[in-house]
């Protein structure tokens, strides 16, 4: 399932696509939507921004349209009006001259005036997507340290949209990972080292995830490990989907739970409680 990074990278392709001339044609599967489309005629396209996994395209004529990818929507660059081969459900097709950006399986589309963007019910309470904005590692610390959120489990709030955007569950295990905290374990539990690792670990990873296509682990670890014949899915994460697998750091067993409703891995001696 993609996260952040996943989508950012999607992002990329559709604004390369769509800037490189004036868009010949928007349209919509959903009739309520429809009658915008032939505002789209002749615009062009100043950016496109995420926010986890929604993508905000702006265009030079005031209007913005807002997608959110879901649970699987997915977007596909093209070759101007040429469509894959898929059983999905187009939901959104965007045409210039060259290119075609198409969105299929995502029913959360809308049309918004550039004045409306920043009020939508997503938009308004989403955290920092740290692909899309700049944070530092400082900004961070008081982030995870603050009354609104110190409380709280990491397992939980790692994966809460209004804390940090773009996070999902293979990078809620890595980051942890890095940081060496144990999935128990809340921010006010943690020392001043474990809170900057973590900070770190979140600018660190999100970066790396994004620029590899989802692999978390160093790369000179990727490159030793494909060079030992290891698949892309074997080596790709340091704990996530490692169950039973020897920890890559000491080669203790790689534990996996059940957190916040969804599958978490640790190292327990990496990621051991304090006492």
């Amino acid at each position: 399932m993609p996260e952040g990074p996943e989508i950012r990278r999607a992002a990329d392709e559709v604004e390369k696509a769509l800037q490189a001339s004036p868009i010949l044609e928007v349209s919509f599967a959903f009739e309520v939507l429809q009658e915008y489309e032939s505002l789209f005629t002749n615009s062009e396209v100043i950016r496109v921004e995420t926010k986890g996994k929604a993508m905000v395209i702006r265009f030079n004529n005031g209007y913005t349209i807002y997608s959110h990818n879901q649970l699987y929507g997915k977007w596909y660059v093209r070759e101007s009006y040429n469509y894959p081969k898929t059983n999905r459900q187009l939901r959104l097709a965007i045409h210039n001259e060259k290119k075609s950006a198409l969105l299929y399986s995502a029913s959360d589309i809308e049309v918004l005036r550039d004045e409306e963007v920043d009020q939508h019910p997503f938009l308004s309470k989403v955290g920092p997507d740290l692909l899309n904005e700049s944070m530092t590692t400082e900004g961070l610390v008081e982030r995870f340290t603050s009354t609104r959120f110190r409380k709280r489990k990491w397992t939980s709030l790692l994966l809460d949209q209004t804390f940090l955007a773009g996070i999902g569950n293979y990078l809620r295990s890595e980051i942890l990972f890095f940081a060496g905290i144990h999935p128990d374990l809340r921010p006010m539990d943690c020392t001043d080292l474990q809170i900057k690792r973590a900070a770190e670990a979140v600018l660190t990873l999100m970066q790396r995830s994004y620029k590899t296509g989802g692999i978390t682990v160093e790369p000179e670890l990727a490159d030793r490990l494909k060079e030992k014949g290891e698949k892309r899915s074997q080596y790709r994460h340091y704990v996530f989907n490692r169950a039973g697998k020897p920890c890559r750091v000491d080669g203790t067993e790689i534990m996996k739970i059940t957190a916040a409703s969804r599958r978490c891995y640790y190292c327990p001696t990496c990621q051991a409680k304090q006492e």
